[in-house]
């Protein structure tokens, strides 16, 4: 990894004789080169790729049942698929799912009647559609995309990392670590939409950083060539910053809850304008970041991901039969477009009303400081079986007292990516507040964008899965402590095989780790006292559904509930979406 010694805006603003020479001064000044190794700038990452891919479309499948938060979002999607939009469900639609009918899913309805009233917007849903249009309406089908997007993350993570560092090798080691990280694995194989919250983030993010480079390329051009004032030259709209937007929107048209990112991703940028303006010697440093750099930012970050939002709910717009489509006509509004906005609008605000203010209790919630810990993973999906072959034919009867087999989905991430994740971000504080190294920084920043905004609703329902969102900004900040292990390439021989040593035997931990609990995670039957011991934390809820405390002699409830209590529904606002994480 380059040094993490100084930051740019620490080295003197050396002058040149030439243009040339200066230009180059400048170049090295304002960033690091990027590695030489271009073939395997991307052979690495692609194999790296392929064998996270392979990890997660192996026995996507399974288990062949409707999974958590499944049965609502694998059925919205083949409804919009159906009508373009969600309709209302028979009581029994998922047993006819199960079952192979598609058929007879949908209520009888007529007009608005028919529109079911859901508090995520559509896009995620739209991608689920996708596999479900190439593959029917069936576990492989709901999960496809989920698994696509998971693998594509992890391409993401290499390329993003060895921007970040420098180094094809902590690229790499960035996206084996993603690729291992249960987490991230198991919402890979769920039809669910917080894979694809966190992977338009990371798609951001890696906009973001490659915006840096780019425009602090063409900001040492225009101050070698003296073609500006003190204050620096404009540089305009950025397209990696444009980029960065359309990311973003799609990322709050998935979950509402990416709009932090926006705040954060705009922060971020103006810092890193101000650092750079300021390491190229120009002395109103300030003032050029935010007059020439930041006056497109409401563009870039705010009107484009905007518009990107609302292009979303375009299949809400063009039919007729959408929950609240007619609520401007009902009150009166019917001049075009206005009365479709309006009644968009007022969809939103019951939505956000609900999703604020949702308090439905369930078993596995959580708050947000136990998510590093890893306290109380949620149980995505739990069936006993009398032996090691699933199927209905041998779930465990009511009142069975013999040996025991289970399956499970735990939604748990590696426990060493996590609570290893803990030290590393401590070191980035202090490696941030010491040096402001804006990696460091950068890394943080992603992490409190997604991780605090929860910290306040402490009565909001919540779940230690909404930590996806920001789990990559985590390996980001262990492998910049692993480059540091590492040591630079100037280092000695023994120095790096010492730092080489130690970052192995991390990487080795990580991998033995995601092995062992790769049963839980991928739905393996296995006998019932293996399960009970790959259950290590017992404190409080701990990892096993409350009142039940198992030993060798006590079991689990037959099944886990594929979603919360409450979320079933009645109707209207307060019905079907129960316990749904409206802003997740």
């Amino acid at each position: 990894m380059w040094p993490m010694t100084v930051t740019e805006a620490d080295l003197p603003a050396t002058p040149a004789a030439g243009q040339a020479s200066r230009l180059s001064v400048l170049r090295a000044r304002l960033a690091s080169p990027m590695p030489a190794d271009r073939p395997w700038g991307w052979l690495g990452p692609l194999l790296v790729t392929a064998f996270g891919a392979f990890l997660r479309f192996y026995r996507l499948q399974v288990p062949r049942a409707i999974v958590f938060d499944e049965t609502y979002y694998a059925k919205d999607a083949w409804s919009i698929l159906q009508h373009g939009v969600e309709w209302n469900y028979v009581s029994n639609a998922n047993a006819l799912i199960l079952g192979g009918h598609t058929a007879g899913l949908f209520q009888r309805c007529s007009g608005t009647g028919c529109g079911e009233y859901v508090v995520q917007p559509e896009l995620g849903k739209l991608l689920i559609a996708v596999g479900e249009w190439l593959f029917g309406l069936n576990s492989f089908g709901w999960r496809f995309s989920a698994a696509v997007f998971g693998s594509l993350a992890i391409l993401l993570m290499c390329r993003i990392a060895r921007r970040l560092t420098r180094s094809t090798l902590l690229g790499c080691v960035a996206g084996l670590l993603m690729a291992l990280d249960g987490l991230q694995f198991v919402a890979s194989r769920t039809g669910i939409l917080d894979i694809f919250l966190m992977f338009f983030v990371l798609a951001a993010f890696g906009c973001m950083l490659v915006d840096r480079d780019e425009s602090r390329a063409r900001l040492a051009a225009a101050v070698a060539g003296g073609r500006c004032d003190e204050a620096g030259p404009r540089l305009g709209i950025r397209r990696w910053r444009v980029a960065a937007g359309i990311c973003l929107g799609l990322g709050v048209a998935t979950k509402w809850n990416a709009a932090a990112y926006i705040v954060g991703f705009a922060a971020l940028g103006i810092a890193w304008d101000i650092g750079a303006r300021r390491a190229a010697g120009l002395r109103s440093f300030v003032r050029g970041a935010l007059t020439r750099d930041a006056v497109w930012l409401p563009l870039t970050l705010l009107a484009i991901p905007l518009a990107v939002y609302i292009a979303s709910w375009s299949n809400w717009f063009a039919t007729s039969t959408g929950f609240d489509r007619n609520y401007a006509q009902l009150h009166g509004v019917n001049v075009p477009v206005i009365s479709a906005l309006y009644s968009l609008w007022e969809y939103h605000v019951q939505a956000l009303t609900f999703g604020l203010g949702l308090r439905s209790p369930h078993p596995y919630q959580s708050q947000p400081w136990d998510w590093l810990l890893i306290t109380r993973p949620v149980a995505f999906f739990y069936q006993c079986y009398t032996g090691p072959v699933a199927g209905p034919a041998h779930y465990c009867p009511s009142g069975y007292a013999g040996s025991e087999w289970s399956q499970e989905v735990l939604a748990l991430g590696t426990p060493a990516l996590w609570w290893g994740s803990m030290l590393a971000l401590v070191f980035c504080l202090g490696w941030w507040l010491l040096h402001r190294d804006w990696r460091a920084g950068a890394v943080l920043l992603g992490v409190l964008a997604g991780w605090a905004p929860w910290w306040p609703l402490v009565n909001r329902t919540k779940f230690y899965y909404y930590a996806l969102e920001f789990e990559p900004f985590l390996i980001l900040s262990i492998v910049l402590c692993l480059g540091l292990i590492l040591g630079p390439a100037t280092a000695s021989v023994v120095r790096r095989s010492v730092g080489a040593g130690v970052a192995g035997a991390y990487v080795l931990c990580v991998l033995l780790m995601f092995w062992y609990f790769y049963p839980i995670l991928a739905a393996k039957v296995i006998p019932y006292p293996d399960w009970l011991s790959h259950m290590w934390y017992r404190i409080g809820k701990g990892w096993i559904l409350p009142g039940r405390r198992p030993s060798a002699s006590s079991k689990p409830p037959l099944s886990v509930l594929a979603a919360s209590p409450g979320r079933i529904a009645t109707s209207g606002p307060t019905g079907r979406r129960g316990a749904e994480t409206a802003a997740a």
